[in-house]
């Protein structure tokens, strides 16, 4: 092999997600005996197989099974796997199919509310890309909520959870709402005992974790299952690729035709990365969008890195010129500086989850381009970055469609097959 595609190998795995390569050898030094696995395949989301109500048999015959309980070691799709060093909470709450599963079930199960009647889903719905359609989600009792709905998508990457950052992991957030009047209007105790009543679930908690039904063990279930919730390659991501291959080798790509013959995997290392951006094409809008993004918009100052945030909290002046307005982190961390942030919401699949903002105010994203384009609403705590950009229109609509080729593929989920 080519010194030249040696080192192109190394940078396309890179670039298309496998730190297969890294986990691949660390197995080799530990001994692990674990899986290696894609996130976001329809796979690990599938359910377990057959048809309707889930019965006991099928739960136990599922549990029998040793490839159920390995330890998984995740990859992530090309584009977002260039946030692999940001992945949380694996070291404490390692991922096992048989986790995943129990984590589906409970997500999809309004028997976790305390009249049945709202899920995880409800609130962070498939269809909404995760999210919620409107301004606030509605709990029990049709009681709305304070706040839009954050997506649940891509949340691997995330150590605090919420608008506010109130939750420190994945699994603090997955069970805060089982004991938030507005929301789920229960209590924990009286959601494991519910849980309990049902042979299905008991059997699973009793299987998989060794101090079984706990509400820790509910957390830990649920917090498995959103984390292989991941947003495939977008068009993006293929544009970038592609773009990058381009300018590290530019003199070799010159004499593509005479490297057919002397290094036939470097040609085709760069056709397939041709074939799939031109099976993702990216508009000269979007392209254009993204040049502005990444310069002039300064949007990457806090949308950056793999998931496009920055994981922090921001002063955008949203709902700030209300008489008694929300004021986001400070209720958690009793800091000035903090009054009215709330935390940078990925741009990843961003399309699909409208309305946005933390109060859900603006329902479009040329709604969310104008308010930074006029630089927010004024206040004392105005984060610095937020300055008018005095954008053309037809810069607006360029941004506009930048973020909507951050769309990729969302894995198939079964919904339904829950424990009778």
């Amino acid at each position: 092999m080519s010194t030249r595609h040696y080192f192109g190998l190394v940078i396309l795995l890179a670039m298309v997600g496998g730190y297969a390569l890294r986990v691949s050898v660390a197995a080799t030094d530990t001994g692990s005996s674990s899986e290696v696995v894609m996130l976001g395949s329809d796979e690990l989301v599938a359910g377990i197989p057959g048809e309707g109500p889930l019965k006991l048999a099928e739960i136990e015959r599922w549990l029998e099974d040793p490839r159920n309980h390995k330890a998984l070691t995740p990859l992530l799709p090309p584009g977002l796997a260039a946030g692999v060093t940001e992945i949380q909470g694996l070291d404490t709450n390692p991922l096992t199919r048989a986790k995943i599963e129990l984590g589906r079930q409970l997500y999809f199960d309004g028997r976790l509310s305390s009249d049945t009647s709202i899920s995880c889903a409800t609130c962070h719905d498939p269809s909404h890309g995760y999210a919620d359609d409107t301004p606030v989600s509605f709990g029990v009792g049709n009681q709305a909520g304070g706040r839009n709905s954050p997506t649940a998508m891509n949340r691997i990457l995330s150590g605090e959870q919420f608008w506010d950052g109130r939750a420190a992991t994945l699994e603090d957030q997955a069970v805060g709402p089982i004991a938030n009047p507005v929301e789920m209007s229960n209590t924990h105790d009286s959601c494991v005992e519910s849980i309990g009543g049902i042979d299905g679930y008991r059997v699973q908690f009793a299987r998989i974790f060794p101090d079984g039904l706990t509400i820790d063990n509910v957390a830990k279930a649920i917090a498995s299952f959103e984390r292989t919730i991941v947003s495939g390659t977008t068009p993006w991501d293929h544009y970038e690729r592609l773009a990058s291959f381009k300018k590290t080798y530019a003199d070799d790509l010159e004499y593509l035709d005479e490297l057919e013959e002397e290094d036939p995997e470097f040609v085709a290392d760069y056709n397939k990365l041709v074939a799939a951006s031109q099976a993702n094409p990216v508009s000269e809008a979007a392209i254009r969008g993204g040049a502005l993004f990444f310069g002039k918009a300064n949007c990457s100052v806090c949308h950056n890195g793999a998931n496009y945030t920055d994981e922090q909290y921001h002063n955008l002046g949203v709902g700030m010129d209300a008489a008694e307005p929300d004021l986001g982190r400070y209720v958690v961390t009793d800091d000035d500086a903090d009054r009215g942030a709330f935390k940078t919401p990925s741009l990843r699949n961003i399309a699909e989850t409208a309305p946005y903002m933390h109060d859900g105010s603006q329902e479009t994203l040329e709604e969310v381009v104008e308010w930074y384009d006029q630089g927010g609403h004024a206040n004392e705590w105005l984060s610095e970055s937020i300055t008018p950009l005095d954008l053309t229109d037809e810069e607006k609509s360029d941004l506009v469609e930048f973020m909507k080729s951050l769309t990729g593929k969302l894995p198939k989920v079964e919904q339904g097959r829950l424990p009778e």
